[in-house]
């Protein structure tokens, strides 16, 4: 299991000390981690012995082992399609049966990822009608924060796509307020830019939903919501159907939870729909 999930399960058995160093940790995930036990131990306020005896819980046999396997997981994160396909040999028979069963296992296994309490706190923070929503994601997963928007668009007003562009982010920024919440997803190999999107977002007071994989992308540092699902199908491309699967299941609760406002929305949006149509022929 990877450090931060064993740190996030373990979360109700720590000492007040051990909360503190923890928060140090997941705060700067995994770098904070990455640093001199006597450095970590001056931050944190606890002593080097207390540190040892916390990452023992973890199932580290020492800190260098803990930093070993930080070390392992920050090579994970950064691992191409071609780093992927070494090693691991095709399907040779049936591939879209074995495939589909790697996904069927992926999105069994996110039930485990994604606790209740969580997908209905992300549901309240994306259902208030106080809140604008603004969505973005990296250079393949935008994909999935176009198909988020769209469909939410249709539920409720106040739905934006920020554009892949930088230049055209400062835009999108100056009409954040607070409490207003901005969705980002990304996922290995993690695109810089969208860590910098997310510090600026959360300066302006604007909570942040991270939905990432199980490396964890730079944008989660301080989230409001960090979201992780599991990618790693087992070839030399990570599936981002757990994803849309997790976006899917949100657009159902968001929908009924005010039907009457949904279904009129969604009435007077088809009803424009056919007069563009009818406008342009088509």
């Amino acid at each position: 299991m990877q450090i931060r999930r064993r740190i996030e399960d373990m979360s109700g058995q720590l000492t007040p000390a051990e909360r503190k160093l923890t928060a140090i940790l997941l705060a700067d995930y995994p770098f904070a981690g990455l640093q001199p036990i006597q450095d970590l131990s001056r931050r944190a306020r606890i002593s080097a012995p207390s540190i040892s005896r916390f990452v023992a819980k973890l199932g580290c046999a020492g800190f260098q082992e803990f930093q070993q396997r930080l070390v392992r997981e920050l090579k994970e994160s950064r691992r191409s399609p071609i780093e992927l396909r070494q090693g691991r040999p095709a399907d040779a028979t049936e591939p879209l049966a074995s495939y589909l069963g790697r996904v069927n296992a992926l999105n069994a296994e996110m039930l485990g990822w994604v606790s209740p309490a969580q997908f209905d706190r992300v549901c309240d923070l994306l259902g208030d009608p106080r809140r604008r929503i603004y969505m973005i994601g990296g250079r393949m997963s935008d994909a999935i924060a176009g198909f988020f928007v769209r469909h939410l668009r249709q539920i409720r007003r106040e739905v934006y796509h920020i554009p892949a562009d930088p230049e055209q982010w400062p835009e999108y920024l100056l009409r954040l307020r607070a409490r207003d919440v901005v969705v980002i997803f990304d996922f290995r190999r993690y695109q810089p830019s969208l860590a910098r999107l997310a510090e600026r977002a959360r300066g302006r007071r604007a909570q942040t939903v991270v939905i990432t994989d199980e490396w964890v992308s730079p944008c989660a540092r301080d989230a409001t919501e960090l979201v992780s699902v599991p990618t790693d199908s087992g070839t030399l491309w990570d599936s981002y159907v757990p994803a849309f699967a997790l976006v899917e299941a949100l657009l159902v609760p968001l929908a009924e939870r005010d039907w009457e406002g949904t279904r009129a929305r969604i009435a007077a949006w088809d009803a424009l729909r056919e007069d563009a149509g009818a406008l342009t022929g088509e």
